[in-house]
């Protein structure tokens, strides 16, 4: 099911259903600044299993948590005083930092159990904000790309149509903005080993941390 929004005001019932859907274990998508995601509830093993159905990964693949404030972050993610310095220069953007990960989120992700790591991103989108701070703060999340779909990558976009056509019997909800561009994959920098390294240059500025 596509749920048309304002991008900028996003309708409180579209909220709430997104937020009885995620609360139930199922999942929901959206665009961010970078790609299209499909987000579950951290805490709902359901919801976290059909995420890694969907994108076809075992339970060792790491997925990103979404958070609306640095707040929110130290919920699942321990910074220490350099890395909150050099981040808070950036976010939110199109950046993802690997961190150590505290217990909390452990319990919930084997991946994040198995190396005790964790990626946050801050993304700065309104919509994308109003859905994560609609449910709490924070939400697990996978990229969508070409090859999940069985489509090439041939510069078109994906478009909500496209996400239900092809994976709407696993998506419970496709959350469409209307017109919306993307910068590309976000920037990685990895804060677990002492001093930042840019793991991967995308569309945040790595310079910062070099």
């Amino acid at each position: 099911m596509i749920a048309y929004v304002q991008p900028h005001s996003p309708d409180d019932r579209v909220l709430q259903n997104a937020f009885r859907i995620l609360k139930s274990g199922g999942l929901i998508a959206f665009p961010t600044e970078t790609n299209w995601v499909v987000v579950a509830d951290p805490a709902e093993k359901k919801g976290i299993d059909r995420l890694y159905q969907l994108r076809h990964v075992d339970n060792t693949k790491h997925f990103t948590v979404l958070c609306s404030s640095f707040q929110k972050a130290m919920e699942v993610a321990q910074i220490e005083d350099g890395a909150f310095a050099l981040m808070k220069k950036v976010i939110p953007g199109p950046y993802t930092f690997i961190l150590p990960a505290q217990k909390k989120i452990q319990k919930f992700l084997k991946a994040s159990k198995t190396d005790h790591e964790v990626g946050v991103r801050f993304p700065p989108n309104k919509l994308c904000l109003s859905l994560i701070e609609a449910y709490d703060g924070v939400l697990i999340s996978s990229h969508i790309n070409h090859e999940m779909i069985e489509a090439e990558d041939d510069g078109i976009p994906l478009y909500s149509a496209l996400i239900e056509d092809n994976l709407g019997h696993l998506i419970d909800l496709i959350i469409d903005p209307g017109e919306y561009e993307f910068l590309g994959p976000t920037t990685i920098v990895d804060f677990t080993l002492g001093p930042p390294e840019v793991i991967r240059v995308g569309s945040g500025k790595p310079d910062l941390f070099l």
